[in-house]
């Protein structure tokens, strides 16, 4: 069973190496990688059976390696921390492991994917979409307070969360506008992915928001929003988003 450990720590990466070794020495270590960008080219010309990638990689999160590539292996993800469970549920993973990493932990990790892997025929992109969609919880409506009024808001209205003014604010289809006491990052952890997407760093958009698109220079691609939004330049889908947001719009394919 081939492996390859996305880690950019070496000592948790030999670590993590030993213990599985320990677990079943059929399992042979591949490769150990330490960033997103060395990471995406060696997947582009390798395959393994089974990915232990950390979050947190010394050039950014591994989210990013998904953007770049497509990725049909299953992903048992590591981190030190906890916030990012919602958003690995939406890339390939069987598990999330908290660091330090417990044996008996990598060990239940290890026993979930020979179970899976113990029939050959096991479409596993359908079968961890359906997994996730199972555990998974998005959120589906907010509660904003505004002095000492306070205001629900439910998914159905929302058309696009913005940042203006180190402060983030929620639109509504009506052109409404609620400052939240939240940041992009952690929306996105919360959001549901098939209806929302990142665009860039001031804005996340609903799908139902989006009204008309424009091929834009450098691959980017300029969108028209509903309720329009104030300044067309941060509609505009940045260059490492593209990619990730043209498959969103095709459904994840």
């Amino acid at each position: 069973m081939r492996v390859l450990i996305v880690e950019d720590e070496n000592i948790a990466a030999q670590n993590l190496a030993s213990m599985i070794n320990d677990i079943d020495e059929n399992y042979q270590i591949s490769a150990i990688i330490d960033s997103v960008q060395d990471a995406s080219i060696w997947l582009l010309e390798n395959s393994v059976d089974l990915i232990f990638m950390d979050i947190q990689l010394s050039d950014g999160l591994c989210f990013e390696i998904f953007d770049k590539i497509e990725i049909n292996t299953p992903v048992i993800f590591t981190t030190a921390y906890d916030s990012f469970t919602l958003k690995a549920f939406k890339y390939n993973s069987i598990d999330y492991l908290l660091k330090p990493i417990k044996f008996s932990d990598l060990k239940s990790g290890i026993s979930k994917f020979s179970k899976l892997n113990a029939n050959k025929s096991i479409d596993f992109r359908n079968l961890i979409d359906t997994i996730n969609k199972q555990n998974v919880k998005y959120k589906e409506r907010f509660v904003i307070q505004i002095g000492d009024k306070i205001k629900k808001v439910d998914e159905g209205q929302i058309a696009y969360f913005y940042a203006k003014d180190k402060t983030v604010y929620l639109r509504t289809y009506e052109g409404s506008n609620f400052p939240m006491d939240i940041s992009l990052d952690k929306l996105e952890l919360v959001l549901n992915p098939e209806l929302f997407y990142r665009i860039n760093r001031q804005l996340i958009v609903k799908m139902g928001s989006i009204i008309s698109m424009t091929a834009y220079s450098r691959g980017r691609v300029k969108l028209e929003l509903i309720p329009p939004f104030d300044d067309d330049n941060d509609s505009i889908v940045s260059i490492d988003k593209s990619a990730g947001f043209k498959k969103w719009l095709n459904g994840g394919l």
